[in-house]
């Protein structure tokens, strides 16, 4: 790619006197036709429909430049035109189509399937607003619409236009389409379907609209506000609206590639991301009915094209909705999801695995499991509880479809994107096969005592401290000490993630330095977290941060020791600054509770050293790493489980027999922190944690304590810890997504290279 003749076919000008807008347009543009041409010419018969409410795609430019082989050299282009490629691609918005680790796996699952030849595309929705733009308003979330679509992006408007009906009304979907580039590999596309009639006007204050005016807000927000019935009405008419037009696509595609629909999973293979896309089942069975198939064989034609993966261990996360809610907004679905319940109540006796229970609730992860081929967990650990607890009811039924398939991040955004030093460094040292072939890390195992390639470590770590610096300075007004230990928690807030022991371990740490007990070096504490807009108890934990890092932050005896920051509107593009620049990653949810995760993994592949609980892929780092080189504490999940079970934990005796608890939680409607903070909020968070404390944060603080003390202690002995960060790189090979893709397409979808 010549990059002054592009600019002199787009603009007539040489590319030294061209704007970085400009500059970013016209490689928009021609990266789009290049990776058109990677479409392959002759795929498989057989194809995947990777379903998801969420795909959490990033930034778009330089990932892409990266999979088509042009990243360096443009780079070079530009910094020999004066240009700096980190200037372009902040031009770009990043697409608000996600908002945690299911969207960012299904993101890169699609780069990994296209990496990997196969034939596969995304299948979502085309959300204007996403989730929302996070923005702190005294000391507290406040939340706006995040636009994100310009007239030129990577959004490519399609002739595909499906007719989705409700109850009273039908509306028109079109579907968009997102070029989805693999590394040395194929194009495949990530469809979003938008509403025709979509209407932005309607939003007023902050995200507020009308939840009733359909045909305007289908595809505005991800996850709209379901605290009322009509928020949970319009998750209904959302998901149907997104399955209604995959199924349709589905149909169309497979017929004209010769498929008569009785043999459709010979076409197709479905993969249901978690239980927002499950309605596609009974779409699927009712299509194929019109279609004059035989309602029985409709439904076995479908059970052989779904396959479905469970993301959550939470009770809460499987989606419930109430009989009359789907009878009011997709009234063409009753007779047949009634249709599937009582085929399962004809063959099991078990209550438990029914679909429509006695209260007239629809279980949409039932409909996935007794009508899909495949279930499968993202972590080992989290697929033996779903077997042996959660849906275990389920497993007794269905062994054989039951299966685990643990996460896995795509290294190319990861690790050559958003550090290049380091992806350069570990080039030198064990050649490039591990850019297509992760396990190749594990050669970097023979470096851990070279006191050279740690300190080149240590040096790259530094520098990515700085840039982290620097950019949270630009970007966010944020004074941070590059010298200091970044200890970071960016992810999700639910308090299962327990972003509220994190605080009140800051919170301790404070009260120390503020009676003489000062660390030897500086700490600076780092989160990133949206709430979602109906979780009152996640947006008080972010209050009380934002509260914690005013008073700390300010206080002149204890900040030259210890600051606390919670980065604005967190998404892909902090992440991308935020991970290579960590050095201890917190992933301390309660052991039993979280699936998998995947920022563990993506830490884990930049040199940070994992605090975390034996929970989600945790268990399998700690497998791979070894016990010196993880910082794990807590109780273990059978030790959870059973205590749930036996409904015996009672956070109040906790409280008042630990001091430093106890000192900690009254810390919280103490005078200073009302003095900043919000006194309803506070005490309500408070009294939260003393009278419930569901996720047990107060059982583990000790061993948390202990396990994060060692962990700063043993950062003083640099070329110790840097042995540390090595063996953590060299053992994230196995946390590929290309290695859980391969997984998949063996063991599940069988697609034909």
């Amino acid at each position: 790619m010549n990059l002054n003749e592009m600019m002199k076919r787009n603009y007539s000008k040489e590319l030294s006197s061209c704007s970085d807008e400009e500059i970013y347009y016209a490689l928009l543009k021609e990266v789009k036709e290049l990776a058109s041409k990677k479409t392959a010419k002759n795929p498989a018969k057989k194809k995947l429909y990777y379903i998801s409410a969420e795909f959490l795609i990033g930034k778009l430019l330089s990932n892409n430049l990266i999979n088509l082989g042009l990243y360096d050299d443009v780079k070079k282009q530009l910094g020999e035109a004066g240009k700096d490629i980190g200037r372009i691609e902040e031009i770009e918005n990043e697409p608000s189509l996600g908002n945690g680790g299911l969207g960012r796996l299904a993101a890169c699952f699609l780069d990994s399937i296209a990496t990997l030849g196969l034939n596969g595309d995304g299948v979502g929705l085309n959300y204007h607003f996403g989730l929302f733009r996070q923005v702190f308003e005294k000391n507290a979330q406040t939340a706006q619409p995040d636009r994100w679509i310009t007239e030129n992006s990577w959004l490519e408007k399609t002739d595909t236009v499906y007719d989705v009906a409700f109850r009273n009304t039908k509306v028109k979907a079109r579907m968009y389409d997102i070029s989805v580039t693999g590394y040395e590999g194929v194009t495949n596309k990530l469809h979003l379907f938008d509403v025709e009639s979509v209407d932005e006007s309607i939003v007023t204050e902050g995200i507020d609209f009308d939840k009733t005016a359909i045909e305007k807000n289908l595809t505005l927000f991800l996850y709209p506000d379901d605290s009322d019935e009509n928020g949970r009405l319009l998750r209904i008419y959302q998901q149907y609206f997104m399955v209604s037009a995959a199924a349709q696509l589905i149909i169309d595609e497979c017929v004209s590639k010769g498929s008569d629909l009785h043999d459709l999973d010979k076409y197709a293979v479905i993969q249901i991301n978690d239980t927002h896309p499950t309605m596609v089942i009974p779409e699927l069975i009712r299509l194929l009915n019109l279609r004059e198939i035989e309602l029985d064989e409709a439904i076995d034609i479908v059970s052989r094209t779904c396959a479905y993966t469970n993301h959550t261990i939470l009770a809460e996360a499987l989606e419930k909705w109430p009989l009359e809610y789907l009878k009011k907004a997709v009234p063409q679905l009753v007779p047949i999801i009634e249709i599937l319940d009582d085929k399962v109540r004809r063959k099991f006796d078990d209550k438990k695995t029914v679909i429509i229970d006695s209260n007239d609730t629809v279980h949409m992860a039932s409909i996935d499991i007794h009508y899909s081929f495949s279930i499968n967990g993202v972590a080992k650990l989290h697929t033996e509880i779903l077997k042996s607890e959660e849906l275990s009811h389920f497993y007794k039924l269905y062994p054989e479809k039951f299966n685990n398939k643990t996460n896995g991040i795509t290294f190319r955004r990861w690790l050559m994107h958003c550090n290049p030093e380091l992806s350069e460094f570990i080039t030198g040292l064990i050649g490039e096969a591990w850019k297509k072939d992760a396990s190749e890390l594990e050669g970097l195992v023979k470096f851990k005592k070279d006191k050279k390639v740690l300190q080149k470590l240590l040096d790259i770590k530094a520098q990515k401290k700085l840039q982290l610096k620097n950019y949270l300075y630009e970007t966010q007004g944020m004074e941070i000490d590059e010298n200091s230990i970044f200890d970071i928690q960016i992810k999700r807030l639910h308090e299962y993630k327990r972003q509220q022991m994190n605080a009140l371990y800051v919170i301790n740490k404070y009260l120390e330095i503020k009676n003489g007990v000062k660390p030897s070096t500086p700490i600076t504490v780092i989160f990133g977290a949206k709430a979602a807009p109906a979780y009152i108890i996640a947006q008080d934990i972010i209050h009380l941060i934002l509260c914690l890092q005013e008073i700390i932050n300010s206080d002149k005896e204890v900040s030259p020791y210890l600051k606390v920051y919670m980065v604005e509107n967190y998404n892909v593009t902090n992440a991308e600054k935020l991970i290579p620049a960590c050095d201890i990653s917190q992933q301390i949810s309660l052991a039993s509770k979280e699936a998998s995760g995947t920022g563990n993994m993506k830490f884990m592949l930049n040199g940070a050293v994992t605090l975390g609980t034996e929970d989600g892929a945790n268990v399998e780092i700690h497998q791979f790493v070894g016990d010196n080189n993880i910082y794990i504490f807590g109780d273990e999940s059978d030790v959870v489980v059973e205590r749930y079970k036996e409904a015996n934990y009672k956070a109040e005796e906790y409280y008042k027999k630990d001091k430093k608890i106890q000192k900690a939680v009254d810390f919280i409607t103490s005078g200073k922190i009302l003095a900043v903070g919000n006194k309803e909020s506070l005490e309500r968070l408070q009294h939260e944690l003393i009278s419930k404390d569901w996720f047990m944060t107060f059982p583990d603080f000790e061993s948390y304590t202990k396990a994060r003390e060692k962990a700063y202690k043993d950062y003083e002995n640099r070329l110790e810890w840097a042995e540390k960060m090595i063996v953590n790189i060299a053992y994230a090979g196995f946390f590929s997504s290309d290695r859980t893709i391969e997984q998949y397409n063996r063991d599940i979808w069988h697609l034909d290279k």
